[in-house]
């Protein structure tokens, strides 16, 4: 009986010795984009490109958030990629502390110069904005075939990916908001993915040669009369791993600017981005300018893209298409898309065009 006693003594100690659990609660959401694509588009010999396939992008996201007594808010983000092919991945996943001081980020998400960066009007956000999720054309079937140095088909400056880094984003005065970054290992960002076609969208990322990477943003949003204004700038500086057996090796420096104009339904907006690729011979610049009208639940988009490589491989891209608010969080959309891929190696020219119709649907 007594060794009884002391057994249950023990137990009730180990049960009040246990780790408290923050009191968070988790909320589910996230998103479905998927789209039918008619494609029309150069292909080199051997391969036999799809006229019509089904392109999607699907994540589910978890939140959780408590505010503390002393008014810190604690939070938590997690991001899965749950299409066929991701074998259901994680994405983002990352811890946030936020007050009047600004929040900081801990964990792998996107750097401050993605998180402030500026994105032009687009005629569909999912495929020709700041991040493409949808890419219709086969980049192995000819068009946009890139080489060793990828010609960006998009303009997030994500030179860190999702890797483990800090960032603080700072509160907004009058307008104004300022980001850092620090990531302590930048070829981790190979374990994430974003799209549909993150390799080829996203630029040579994960390569093991940027170690160390600094990250600074600067982005406003103000009213000038009847103008909305969102204006900023961004830049990224990664420390190259040295003696990687080639002389063309380079710090990778990235920094971009954009801004964009609101006049009443009317959108205007443009964007400049130049990434050197940590190479001496191989640096992409990207411009980007796209326009749109909306009304009601319509908006109707077009845009412009010229991605330029060092090492001869010039893409140019135009889109135009329309988007439809059926439901909260849900639309239908509609594009057509048009890209020219010159190439002055022995590579041959190509271009392509693409028809597609899908729905968005964030839950």
């Amino acid at each position: 009986m007594k060794k009884l006693l002391l057994a249950s003594v023990a137990v009730s100690g180990l049960a009040f010795a246990a780790p408290a659990h923050a009191d968070i609660d988790l909320e589910v959401g996230g998103y479905f984009k998927g789209y039918g694509a008619f494609v029309d588009q150069d292909e080199t010999a051997g391969t036999d490109v799809n006229e019509f396939d089904i392109i999607r992008d699907t994540e589910i996201h978890i939140d959780g958030a408590t505010t503390l007594d002393n008014g810190l808010t604690v939070g938590a983000h997690f991001e899965f990629d749950v299409d066929q092919t991701d074998a259901t991945e994680v994405d983002e996943s990352y811890v946030y502390f936020s007050g009047d001081w600004g929040r900081v980020n801990f964990g792998g998400e996107d750097g401050a110069a993605y998180l402030l960066q500026v994105a032009a009007p687009s005629a569909d956000s999912n495929v020709d904005g700041l991040r493409q999720f949808i890419s219709p054309f086969s980049t192995t079937g000819g068009v946009a075939t890139t080489g060793t140095t990828n010609a960006r088909l998009d303009y997030d400056m994500n030179p860190t990916g999702k890797s483990d880094k800090f960032t603080y984003l700072s509160p907004i005065f009058s307008g104004f908001q300022a980001g850092l970054s620090y990531s302590p290992d930048t070829d981790a960002a190979a374990s994430f993915g974003v799209g549909t076609n993150t390799t080829v969208v996203n630029g040579a990322q994960g390569t093991a040669t940027v170690q160390d990477t600094y990250e600074a943003a600067l982005r406003y949003e103000g009213q000038f009369e009847n103008v909305g204004v969102i204006a900023g700038a961004g830049y990224s500086y990664g420390n190259t791993q040295a003696g990687l057996g080639s002389e063309n090796v380079d710090d990778r420096e990235v920094w971009n600017v954009g801004l964009d104009l609101d006049i009443g339904p009317f959108g205007i907006g443009a964007i400049y981005m130049d990434d050197n690729n940590a190479t001496d011979n191989g640096e992409t610049e990207t411009f980007v300018v796209g326009a749109d009208y909306t009304t009601g639940p319509f908006k109707l988009g077009i845009s412009y893209l010229n991605a330029d490589t060092d090492n001869g491989i010039e893409n140019d891209r135009y889109t135009g298409g329309v988007t439809y608010e059926y439901g909260p969080g849900m639309s239908f959309r509609g594009s057509i898309q048009h890209l020219e891929t010159d190439n002055t190696g022995t590579t041959a020219d190509a271009d392509g065009t693409a028809l597609l119709l899908g729905t968005q649907i964030n839950f």
